[in-house]
C-alpha cells in the first residue's frame, strides 16, 4: 500500500544523523504543510536528543507531527476562528478522532497563540457539530453539505446536513469535553466558552439522559444494509434490548463498530468523568448549580450502575466486562480503539488498581477474543479489520499503562519494527507481516505514537536508550 498524497518523501527537516537514505524525512515540504508550530519543531527537535535508536528518532520526527503537517484546516466560521480536522484518508472529522489528535499537543498552548487559536477554533467546530446532531459521530467541512460518505448515502436513520456518519458512541460526546477541559486547565483561557459551547454541553447531558432509556427507546435508531453486519443495528435499529439500570446505552464501539451488548462498560465509565468534568466547567463559567447538580447526580447514577452490573467476579477474583446488558449477561473482550479496557487509565476513567491490574492482564492474553500474537509481534485487534490484525494503538495503550522499563521498551520495539517501511504508524497490521497492513495515512496513530515517545522521554526516558 502506498502513501497518501503528501505523505512521500519530501525534503524538509534533515540532520547529519539522519543522512542516510533510508531516514529522509517523510513530511511534507515546509510549505506544504498545513500548520506549522515553532514550539512543536522545538519539541521534536529536543525529544530526538534523547532517543538513543536513529530509526526510532525518524520515526518520530514524522509521526509527532503528522496531524499539523497533514490534517487540518484553520479559518474563521461565524466571525470566530475555526478549525477541521481531518482523519488523514477520510475527508470527514470524527469527533474522536480530531479531539485525540491534537491532544499531543496541548502541553504546548500555553505559550503558543497559534496553537491556541487552533484549539478555539476545533472546540467551537465541535460545539457546533454537537448542536447539529448529538448522535453523529462524523461532520463534514461543510455545515450544510449532505455526506459524500459512498457507506452513508443509504443509512436508514435521521441523517442531517453537516453529518457524514450517524453512529451513536457515548465518546463521540465525551472526547470533546475531555479536549475542551484539558484547553481550559492549561491556558485558563474562556473565549471559546460561549452560549453555543453551553447549549452544546446541556445537550449532551440530555442525550446521555435519553439513551439511559428509562421510560423508551429513546429518538436514535440506525441501520445500514451492509454485508458486514457490524455496520448496521439489529431490532429496527435500536440494538440489543438492555435493562434499564442506570448506565447510557452505546450502539457503536469507537472502532464504529456496533455493540453485542447495549451497555459498553469503557464508553460509560469515560461518561462519568465527562459529566465531572461539565460539572466543573459549568460552575465555574456560568455559576449553574443546577445544572452542576445535574451532572453529578447523573455521574453518580452512572457510576454505581456500572460498578454493580460491569464488573465480573469469579471468587476474589474481579474484572471489569467490556459490555453487558443489565440482565446479568457480561461479556468479556477488548478492542484496540480508545477508550478500551487497556485504555482506561490514560483516559483517566479508573486508577491503576487491583480490578485495572487484571482487566489489563486478561485484556492482553487468549482470554481477549481479539488478542493476536505472530512472528511480527503482538497486541489487541478488533472485528472492525477482522482475526490476525493488530492495532499498533493497543501496543501504545500498552506502553502508557506501564512504569516497567523492560515492558515500555518491548512495546516500543514492536512500534518500530511494525511500520512496514513506510515510517508512519498504521490502523492495522497482520500478526505476521507488518508490510500487510491498513490506513497508510491514518492521523490519529501517528499523533499518539508521538505522544508515547514524548511521555516515555520526560517521565522514563531510560525506555529510549536501549531499545
Amino acid at each position: 500500500m502506498s502513501l497518501a498524497p503528501g505523505l512521500a518523501v519530501a525534503g524538509g527537516l534533515s540532520t547529519a544523523a539522519f543522512a542516510a537514505p533510508r531516514f529522509e524525512s517523510k513530511r511534507p515540504p515546509v510549505g506544504k504543510r498545513k500548520f506549522t508550530s515553532e514550539s512543536v519543531e522545538k519539541l521534536i527537535a529536543s525529544t530526538k536528543k534523547k532517543i538513543a535508536d536513529p530509526e526510532l528518532a525518524w520515526l518520530f520526527e514524522n509521526c509527532f507531527p503528522n496531524t499539523l503537517d497533514t490534517t487540518v484546516e484553520v479559518g474563521r466560521l461565524d466571525g470566530h476562528e475555526d478549525t477541521f480536522v481531518v482523519t488523514g484518508d477520510i475527508d470527514a472529522m470524527w469527533l474522536r478522532d480530531s479531539s485525540a489528535q491534537v491532544w499531543p499537543y496541548l502541553p504546548l498552548v500555553a505559550k503558543d497563540e497559534a496553537l491556541r487559536k487552533l484549539f478555539r477554533g476545533l472546540i467551537r467546530r465541535q460545539a457546533r457539530c454537537i448542536s447539529i446532531d448529538p448522535y453523529a459521530n462524523a461532520f463534514m467541512p461543510d455545515p450544510k453539505a449532505k455526506s459524500n460518505m459512498d457507506w452513508s448515502q443509504q443509512d436508514q436513520t435521521d441523517m442531517k446536513p453537516g453529518v457524514a456518519e450517524r453512529k451513536w458512541e457515548i465518546d463521540s460526546l465525551c472526547y470533546p469535553v475531555r479536549l475542551a477541559h484539558g484547553y481550559w486547565q492549561a491556558t485558563g483561557d474562556r473565549e471559546p466558552f460561549d452560549d453555543s459551547w453551553r447549549a452544546a454541553t446541556q445537550l449532551i447531558v440530555k442525550t446521555f439522559k435519553e439513551q439511559q432509556r428509562k421510560d423508551n427507546l429513546g429518538p436514535y435508531h440506525f441501520q445500514r444494509p451492509a454485508l458486514n453486519p457490524t455496520d448496521s443495528q439489529m431490532l429496527h435499529g435500536f440494538g440489543p434490548p438492555g435493562k434499564p439500570v442506570g448506565m447510557i446505552v452505546q450502539e457503536f464501539r469507537p472502532s464504529d463498530d456496533a455493540t453485542t451488548l447495549p451497555f459498553n462498560i469503557p464508553g460509560n465509565l469515560f461518561a462519568v468523568v465527562t459529566l465531572r468534568r461539565l460539572a466543573q466547567m459549568h460552575g465555574t463559567f456560568y455559576g449553574d448549580q443546577g445544572f452542576v447538580a445535574e451532572c453529578n447526580a447523573l455521574a453518580d447514577e452512572v457510576a454505581a450502575a456500572t460498578e454493580q452490573y460491569g464488573v465480573i467476579r469469579n471468587g476474589q477474583d474481579e474484572y471489569w466486562a467490556y459490555e453487558v446488558d443489565g440482565y446479568g449477561n457480561q461479556l468479556f473482550m477488548d478492542d484496540a480503539n480508545v477508550p478500551s479496557l487497556l485504555a482506561l487509565p490514560y483516559l483517566e476513567t479508573t486508577a491503576y488498581n487491583a480490578r485495572y491490574a487484571r482487566t489489563r492482564e486478561l485484556a492482553w492474553s487468549s482470554k481477549n477474543p481479539y488478542f493476536f500474537k505472530g512472528t511480527a509481534g503482538e497486541g489487541i485487534g478488533g472485528p472492525h479489520e477482522g482475526l490476525r490484525y493488530i492495532w499498533p494503538m493497543s501496543i501504545m495503550m500498552k506502553a502508557f499503562t506501564t512504569t516497567d522499563v523492560a515492558e515500555q521498551r518491548q512495546c516500543i520495539h514492536m512500534l518500530k519494527t511494525t511500520h512496514g517501511g513506510t515510517g508512519f504508524m498504521h490502523e492495522a497490521f497482520d500478526q505476521d507481516d507488518p508490510k500487510n497492513f491498513t490506513r497508510a495515512w491514518f492521523a490519529w496513530a501517528n499523533t499518539l505514537f508521538g505522544e508515547l515517545v514524548v511521555h516515555l522521554a520526560d517521565k522514563h526516558p531510560d525506555a529510549l536508550r536501549r531499545v
